[in-house]
């Protein structure tokens, strides 16, 4: 009698054992699945050929090689990176859909400008591999030879002086606060926004505008048109043999905040990070693992493309600090 006893308190022990590991299991997602086991999508926020549509495209095979399925490139081009935000953001959150693009300024935009309803926090940022710093530029064909003279021909005589920038770039905003600093009325400029860089850069390379400021990386195909004057930067750029804005800024006793640049990356839906973080983290690391391929590494520096791998952490608190800084001065682009 006894030995029955114990005999079903066991098997009555094993059985709760058994259903508890069951629940266990049901109650967290997949984490020892095979993902990914279909293609996946790098969602590019602006169109075939600009600066972040290149940096995808480069990355896109060797990532697929890190990953073991293919990953195809699409672009969403319009508004400022809202329409692909959104795009990303519909899709289902399994991982199999990846944000490329320039994230500052353009994400943050969407948001301060007031047509997004996602914030910066729905979004979970892997990396951010390429920063660009802006460059202003004179036209060689402009009759202005420096900074200072601009400036005082858009104070003095308003509206004669021509520059362009991307519209909600960096560039942009930039180019709005180096007249406020100035104390010189904003619309005195006469500013030609453009949709992308290639026709901002073409303007000034044609000489239809005086100055251009706009990502320096992606301004070396048209140098030989341009009389570089100053980098928007804490540091002087030996590449364009320029020195920093408020270096320039200087001896008019005037200085400005120094706002950072374009940075471009790779990005999921948070809600992914949270529901699969065995994928998530399986997807940052093949992009960490494809960053240090040599054949990708010199296939990137060719094309003059960013390949810094800062990771999660770091790519999450810089997202966080660079949209205060843009909310901070986001008004100049109000009007």
């Amino acid at each position: 009698m006894i030995n029955i006893q114990y005999k079903q308190r066991d098997c009555l022990a094993a059985v709760i054992w058994l259903a508890l590991a069951v629940m266990c299991v049901a109650a967290r997602p997949a984490v020892a699945d095979d993902f990914p086991n279909k293609p996946l999508t790098m969602v590019v926020g602006f169109g075939v050929g600009g600066s972040a549509d290149r940096m995808a495209r480069a990355m896109s095979s060797y990532l697929a090689d890190e990953l073991g399925q293919p990953v195809k490139v699409i672009n969403k081009k319009g508004a400022g990176t809202l329409l692909a935000a959104n795009y990303v953001l519909a899709r289902p959150d399994d991982g199999y859909t990846i944000f490329a693009s320039t994230f500052s300024p353009y994400l943050t935009n969407t948001i301060i400008e007031g047509n997004a309803e996602y914030t910066i926090n729905d979004f979970s940022y892997m990396n951010f591999q390429w920063f660009d710093e802006e460059l202003i530029a004179l036209s060689k064909r402009s009759k202005y030879k420096s900074l200072p003279e601009v400036l005082e021909a858009i104070r003095t005589k308003p509206k004669t002086v021509r520059a362009s920038v991307v519209r909600g770039s960096g560039g942009h905003l930039m180019a709005k606060l180096l007249l406020e600093v100035n104390g010189i009325p904003t619309d005195n400029l006469n500013l030609v926004t453009y949709n992308s860089g290639g026709q901002a850069r073409a303007a000034v390379a044609g000489g239809v505008v005086d100055f251009i400021v706009i990502s320096a990386k992606g301004s070396e195909s048209i140098r030989e048109y341009l009389n570089p004057v100053a980098i928007v930067s804490d540091q002087p750029s030996a590449n364009w043999g320029v020195p920093t804005l408020n270096e320039v800024l200087k001896p008019a006793g005037v200085e400005a905040p120094v706002l950072p640049g374009s940075i471009r990356g790779y990005a999921t839906s948070t809600a992914f990070k949270r529901n699969f973080p065995a994928r998530y983290d399986l997807i940052t690391s093949a992009l960490k693992k494809a960053l240090e391929n040599e054949d990708l590494r010199k296939l990137l520096d060719r094309g003059e493309i960013g390949r810094r791998w800062i990771g999660p952490e770091r790519s999450e608190a810089m997202m966080t600090t660079n949209f205060e800084i843009i909310k901070h001065y986001g008004y100049l682009l109000q009007h």
